[in-house]
């Protein structure tokens, strides 16, 4: 099958149902296809939209919060990690 893919984050971003969600899978390679249903880490099963104008949809603030904590990255403006 191949060297893995390299991975910089325990998280990756899918747009679905109108914003950009946060899921713990890696992102197959191409995208995930149209209309995959996926579970975000905000906990909503979201249908996947790998068009080019979705990815300009707004963060999920609720994905936005579980990536930073998988990564351990303090949000913005928040010195705590937590």
């Amino acid at each position: 099958m191949g060297e893995p893919r390299y991975r910089p984050h325990p998280f990756s971003w899918v747009p679905g149902d109108g914003r950009r969600h946060a899921i713990g899978e890696a992102r197959p390679p191409g995208g995930w296809p149209d209309e995959a249903e996926i579970t975000a880490l905000c906990g909503d099963d979201i249908h996947a939209n790998d068009s080019t104008f979705a990815w300009f949809w707004p963060t999920c603030p609720d994905c936005n919060v579980a990536a930073h904590r998988l990564a351990d990255v303090p949000m913005p403006g928040n010195s705590e990690r937590s």
